[in-house]
């Protein structure tokens, strides 16, 4: 029987705006196009489980269907096996009808777990239910934790290793009773697809976004909330009337927040563009002359681990970031071509202008840069983890 590398996420695919499932899904993609034999696991929703076969055989290996594809950008080696959730899982509370208690005790243990070489997840209740029948383990946790660790799972052999991406979410992991020798820090990554350059798509981008005669034009990528700098950026726009701003990302009703905010400020130079598609993003840090990372001080800001950094990186775009805690360790690279202090608009437009002036727009992007940004590939961050596991139980390579 041929075991696979499984990667679960408790939700449905695709997703905007989700920052953790694009963590799991570059994972599990990751892992394929080392040559893995790898599947992703989610959940279907109730209109797409109406086929009762998908209930009685569910661990049928599909190729992933175009929409996550194209959402995602996945590539070809990723296969994927969505769970059908059908009415009333979900709908109506109850532990009978929990999807986790369906995914724990019926789809996993009867159908998944005979197929499983090691299993990948952030889904703490499957990791228990995996370690109980045997299977390898391997568990990231992105966020603190409210409980402690149960130690019969932590300790037990099968619990190969815990991935977080920040110090102190180490740390509160060993304070609830994660073994310290079991845990490694590792940043977030990016898709190979940003290698990939698009001088005419982003020619393109700029030709749209540029208006009114400016010809300077700095990207933001990311949530928009006040926590991550919109604010703050939206403040230096107003002040750099001659510079286009564009926002890539948010939901509509905070777009349409943001769009009052900036009218509001009178910023007549700031553009909402809303969520873009994964495909589409490559082109549109490459079509920027600096890219914002204007990220607040504050609790969120010593536990993240921002994917909009690497993939910022990867494009070759000069990048303005501020000082905090997690960015740090890139201060003395060639990653970021400008520091400033968080919360403080004045020197993050004087770093933005000293940048626009020193770094002249690369169709090529710096190549110093990509070359740098490379080791925090979602293929590399994979290595790195299974490096920690025996080879003895590391996944089959496909065929």
């Amino acid at each position: 029987m041929n075991k696979h590398y499984i990667f679960f996420t408790r939700n449905t695919l695709p997703q905007p705006n989700a920052a953790h499932l694009v963590h799991d899904v570059n994972s599990a993609n990751a892992a394929a196009n080392l040559g893995y034999s790898t599947v992703l696991v989610y959940l279907h929703p109730p209109e797409k489980s109406l086929n009762p076969l998908d209930w009685v055989y569910p661990f049928r290996l599909q190729q992933p269907p175009e929409n996550l594809t194209k959402f995602y950008s996945i590539q070809d080696q990723l296969k994927v096996a969505p769970l059908a959730m059908p009415w009333p899982i979900g709908h109506i509370k109850g532990k009978l009808t929990s999807p986790s208690t369906i995914v724990c005790r019926y789809y996993f243990p009867i159908h998944i777990f005979p197929h499983t070489q090691i299993l990948h997840t952030l889904d703490w209740n499957l990791v228990k239910t995996a370690i109980k029948h045997g299977i390898p383990v391997i568990y990231e946790r992105e966020h603190y934790k409210k409980s402690d660790y149960d130690q019969s799972i932590v300790q037990n052999p099968l619990f190969k290793v815990a991935v977080t991406v920040a110090d102190n979410i180490r740390d509160d992991m060993i304070r609830r009773g994660m073994p310290p020798e079991k845990i490694i820090k590792l940043h977030s990554g990016f898709n190979q697809s940003f290698l990939v350059r698009q001088p005419e798509p982003a020619s393109e981008w700029r030709k749209k976004l540029l208006v009114d005669n400016r010809q300077r034009l700095v990207v933001y990528s990311g949530g928009l909330y006040r926590f991550k700098g919109v604010n703050l950026l939206v403040d230096v726009a107003k002040e750099l009337p001659q510079i286009q701003f564009v926002f890539a990302g948010g939901n509509e009703s905070q777009v349409q927040s943001y769009q009052q905010l900036a009218r509001e400020k009178q910023a007549n130079n700031v553009t909402f563009l809303g969520y873009i598609p994964h495909q589409q993003l490559p082109s549109l840090l490459q079509a920027a002359d600096v890219l914002a990372h204007p990220h607040c001080s504050g609790e969120a800001a010593s536990f993240t681990s921002p994917l909009k950094l690497f993939e910022y990186m990867a494009s070759g775009t000069p990048i303005v970031a501020t000082e905090i805690p997690p960015l740090m360790e890139f201060k003395s690279s060639s990653a970021i071509a400008g520091w400033c202090e968080p919360d403080n608009p004045a020197q993050l437009t004087r770093c933005l202008q000293q940048v626009l002036e020193t770094y002249p727009r690369n169709v090529n992007g710096y190549a110093a840069q990509i070359e740098w940004g490379r080791q925090f590939s979602w293929e590399n961050r994979m290595a790195k983890i299974l490096s920690n596991v025996a080879e003895s139980i590391h996944p089959i390579i496909s065929d």
